[in-house]
């Protein structure tokens, strides 16, 4: 492996390895953190998106990454946790993971929200261990801080994804390849 290869590598199994925890009290703060995260995303997703309260109550669920960090200089990668809200309760924890190659500099750090509309589209993502963007899913993705609308053809897609609150600087902006595991129960 190449030198230049090597941080980027060494930083990500870091992060993977770091991002695991240990014993039931990491995983009871760890939630706490994650539900707190997720009250403020969706205050602040309420703020931006007139109608999204109607948007989410007819939604067969919702996922809230509240804090998404993504950081690159060729290669990239990205990375958070949330929780899956059917019916506004939490019923599980998930991590989105993401790598990429190519022309990419900058560090961000988001939120994100994924509507699923259909109880198919939520079964679906709930009895698959590695969902995958692009894979599994099509995804509408609405960007919020770039000016993003949502339309009428948006909101016929099965999910629908929102991003915004970013903080930072980072080019090379999508979902596509983006894998979602469950973390722990509710």
């Amino acid at each position: 492996m190449t030198r230049s290869l090597r941080f980027p590598v060494i930083a990500l199994i870091i992060l993977a390895v770091g991002s695991i925890g240990f014993g039931a009290d990491a995983y009871a703060a760890k939630k706490k953190k994650i539900d707190r995260r997720v009250v403020e995303a969706l205050e602040e997703f309420h703020e931006i998106v007139s109608g999204s309260e109607e948007l989410i109550a007819g939604a067969a669920g919702v996922l809230i990454f509240p804090k998404v960090k993504k950081a690159g200089i060729g290669i990239g990668g990205e990375g958070g946790s949330g929780a899956l809200q059917v019916d506004g309760e939490t019923v599980g924890y998930y991590r989105t993971l993401s790598a990429s190659f190519g022309f990419q500099l900058g560090y961000q750090e988001r939120r994100q929200i994924l509507i699923f509309m259909t109880g198919e589209a939520l079964e679906s993502f709930r009895n698959s261990e590695n969902w995958e963007i692009g894979a599994d899913a099509s995804v509408a993705l609405i960007t919020l801080d770039a000016g993003g609308s949502i339309d009428t053809e948006s909101l016929k897609s099965p999910v629908i994804a929102f991003i915004f609150g970013a903080k930072g600087l980072m080019y090379n902006l999508t979902l596509e390849g983006t894998k979602v595991s469950r973390i722990y129960p509710k």
